[in-house]
């Protein structure tokens, strides 16, 4: 594809309508540094769409007229950089064309109040409102696919993913890491303005934050009092240091796993901000749903794909019941059951295939426990308090740090109900039973007809849905996905974005 210069709104429209393709689109104020270089390298490479790269100085989210006067403007340096980190297209457009004067069709918007009363919104009046005003606009211009911008504007980032939602907007919000230089300092097109001395300030205050959440994950709490001391004493002008929950960007609860760090200083003429994401343990997806509604498939793919333990429940139950009927164990008999509960050992391992095996008490079970005798007597085992309690306390365990994805029945009500990202993956009783009937791990469903797999199916639902502990239940904040219709691909997509959505990049990249 040839690279062009756009620098008209009607040379946009007809870029757009003869690209025959999605766009990328990299919104900037130019003065390209390392972490547009990241942007428009990771759009390039997320996909094969056309990416488009803005340069605009939106006059809007400046409070202060020297600011935007002082504004480094590197134009020709912008464009070689942007062509060759991989972008297809500039835009730069002027004020008139972003701004036309005396058109009332241009909507000068207002960012969230709650969002954007936070934070740098405390003593910068307007400038979210500007940046709202402005991406709304260029939005409209250029209709995207996906919008690419950086965590290191936390603040600017979740106003807009709220303004895309309540606008309606069918646009896909990516994020990439902070990107920091050689020193620790976040990259800004600002640090240009920086002395050697106001720059070791910076990277006193960057490396307070980064300390800080060392700290975090070793001791689970944080005394801001005790950071703002030890920036006071080295002479460092705070304009904020604030503790918060990361979406809302109000006061963090007890129960809040992820947190946010977030500060703002001021370095002579120049005023710069950092932060860092604190976290108690690593995030958790649940996954519940009923019995052949593709829960381990997708479950497996998700941890593969983003490198999560993969927990699966369910093969802990079926284990335990193929040992149960192995051993003869009359499992209504209390103390016997205790008994045998008390040697119980299962793990999951590897295997040569890249697939995961089960063991229990050293015994190899992966395939014995997909038989129809397991699936027929699973669910009155798992009913039992006694099992459940001492699987759910070893799921738990295996939980502590997080970084997994489990799948099961009570997963997100039971199990994690503190997981960050909960789904209800189920699918209609037709779809499970042909599922059913096609999975070749599942050996006797082939040798049942569909009928009578479909009865079979109701009744392990209805047994799951009514047991007196631990029902199969939607959790009420979990996410319920119908895979009807879809491949398994689709909805292993639809969940990496809902986990995308939930967990910052500077998490997963940990």
């Amino acid at each position: 594809m040839k690279k062009v210069i756009i620098r008209k709104n009607e040379e946009i429209e007809n870029w757009r309508r003869n690209i025959n393709s999605d766009i990328n689109f990299i919104p900037t104020m130019g003065n390209l540094h390392n972490g547009h270089t990241k942007l428009i390298s990771t759009a390039k490479k997320d996909n094969s769409n056309v990416n488009l790269v803005s340069i605009f100085i939106n006059p809007l989210q400046f409070d202060n007229k020297s600011d935007l006067e002082n504004y480094p403007k590197t134009i020709d340096n912008d464009i070689k950089i942007a062509f060759s980190h991989g972008a297809d297209a500039i835009f730069i457009p002027s004020n008139e064309d972003i701004y036309p004067p005396n058109n009332k069709n241009i909507k000068f918007l207002k960012a969230s109040i709650e969002l954007s009363s936070a934070l740098c919104g405390l003593n910068r009046i307007g400038h979210f409102d500007g940046v709202c005003t402005v991406i709304y606009r260029l939005l409209n211009l250029v209709k995207p696919k996906n919008l690419y911008l950086g965590e290191k504007d936390w603040q600017q980032l979740v106003i807009l993913k709220n303004l895309v939602i309540t606008k309606k907007l069918n646009i896909a919000i990516k994020s990439i890491p902070t990107q920091r230089d050689f020193d620790g300092i976040p990259l800004s097109s600002r640090n240009v303005h920086l002395s050697k001395n106001e720059r070791e300030l910076v990277r006193l205050f960057s490396n307070h934050l980064l300390l800080a959440k060392k700290k975090f994950k070793q001791e689970k709490k944080i005394n801001i009092k005790e950071i703002i001391k030890k920036l006071s004493a080295e002479k460092i002008s705070i304009e904020y240091l604030e503790h918060l929950h990361p979406y809302t960007l109000k006061n963090t609860e007890d129960e809040d796993n992820i947190s946010i760090l977030a500060g703002a200083i001021r370095c002579g003429e120049t005023r710069l901000i950092d932060h860092v994401f604190l976290m108690k343990r690593s995030p958790i997806i649940a996954i519940d749903g009923p019995a052949g509604s593709g829960k381990s498939t997708v479950t497996k793919l998700i941890a593969k794909k983003l490198k999560l333990l993969y927990l699966d429940t369910g093969a802990m139950y079926r284990a335990l019941s193929w040992l149960l009927i192995k051993e003869n164990i009359d499992y209504k008999k209390e103390q016997e059951l205790n008994n045998i509960l008390k040697d119980i050992s299962i793990i999951f391992k590897s295997n040569a295939n890249a697939h995961q095996d089960v063991f229990i008490n050293n015994y190899c079970v992966t395939e014995e426990i997909r038989s129809q005798e397991i699936s027929a007597i699973v669910s009155k085992i798992s009913s039992l308090k006694e099992v459940r309690k001492f699987l759910v306390e070893e799921q738990r365990k295996i939980g502590e740090s997080g970084g997994l994805v489990a799948e099961g029945r009570d997963i997100g009500t039971t199990v994690f109900p503190d997981a960050e990202l909960k789904i209800f993956l189920t699918a209609s009783i037709d779809e499970r039973a042909k599922r059913r009937k096609s999975d070749k791990q599942s050996k006797d469903s082939q040798d049942i007809d569909l009928k009578t797999l479909k009865e079979l199916i109701k009744k392990r639902d209805f047994e799951d849905s009514n047991r007196e502990i631990s029902p199969l239940k939607k959790a009420n904040d979990a996410i319920e996905i119908l895979s009807d219709g879809y491949s398994i691909n689709a909805i292993v997509d639809k969940i990496i974005y809902l986990y995308n959505e939930k967990i910052p990049k500077e998490i997963q990249s940990q």
